[in-house]
């Protein structure tokens, strides 16, 4: 084994402790997520000269359906059996279990929600704009993942594998660092969208960026799944994880958005 596959990552997931409060750097990386999101949507506004101020509007709304969105679709596909022993449970967000796909959904309903009370800024075109900014959000949030032990990978041999003692698993053999794995892939995703949006500003395709966020950050998903330990319940016996059935709609309604942008382009319509 390579060099790398000897680290054993062991780093406590609390950043800070003050007296009965605890700051973990998961939510610390969860927040920075949305700092650089607001940041960056706002640029955007700017550029196109829409009210900034109603981004502060628009990220508070996210937020709430962000965590609405992935807590219940956590509790309902991944872990149903133990929430519906204990539906109280489901209200205990602290404890973890959030689903970056329910996480979408959040989103997607609260920029619905947003965008019929400003008639200026039409749904498509903010998904767009929250599109890039989710990219960037979703790598910061897998590297908190990573902090955090949490959504390893299988066993592997390759140079880079590391160690996880402190998940639950308890097997101290190097595993695909899955979460770095997403985390440079939704990264990349932001580099091409961000690029896209750059050259084109306003005269963006509708469609164009949010369909590139789905075909490129969830396909890349799809394929991380296939070297993630299987999180829901029973997974094991599916050839495709429930994050990969969960993932392919998105991709294909991505691949849409974009023949359909592509086409508007050259049209000129």
């Amino acid at each position: 084994m390579g060099l790398l596959a000897q680290i054993t990552w062991n780093a406590d997931p609390v950043m800070l402790e003050l007296g009965p409060l605890q700051i973990r750097w998961y939510g610390l990386l969860f927040g920075l997520g949305f700092v650089a999101s607001f940041v960056l949507v706002r640029s955007m506004f700017r550029r196109e000269g829409r009210n900034e101020e109603d981004v502060e509007h628009l990220l508070l709304t996210t937020i709430i359906g962000t965590i609405i969105g992935a807590r219940l679709v956590h509790c309902f596909f991944y872990d149903w059996d133990r929430y519906a022993a204990d539906p109280l449970s489901i209200l205990r967000v602290w404890e973890g279990g959030l689903a970056s796909h329910g996480g979408m959904i959040g989103i997607l309903i609260a920029l619905f929600i947003h965008s019929k009370r400003r008639t200026d800024q039409p749904f498509l075109w903010l998904v767009d704009r929250v599109a890039v900014a989710g990219a960037l959000a979703g790598s910061f949030v897998r590297v908190g993942n990573f902090v955090n032990s949490e959504i390893i990978g299988t066993p592997t041999d390759l140079p880079w594998g590391v160690t996880f003692p402190r998940n639950i698993l308890q097997t101290p053999v190097p595993r695909h660092p899955a979460q770095l794995y997403e985390a440079i892939a939704y990264l990349l995703t932001f580099v091409v969208l961000f690029g896209i949006y750059r050259r084109l500003g306003a005269k963006t395709p509708t469609g164009l960026l949010v369909g590139t966020l789905f075909v490129l950050g969830f396909g890349a998903r799809f394929c991380v799944e296939f070297v993630k330990v299987r999180q829901a319940e029973g997974g094991d016996e599916l050839f495709l994880s429930m994050g990969q059935q969960l993932t392919i709609p998105v991709v294909l309604l991505g691949v849409v958005l974009v023949v359909l942008a592509l086409r508007r382009r050259a049209t000129g319509s």
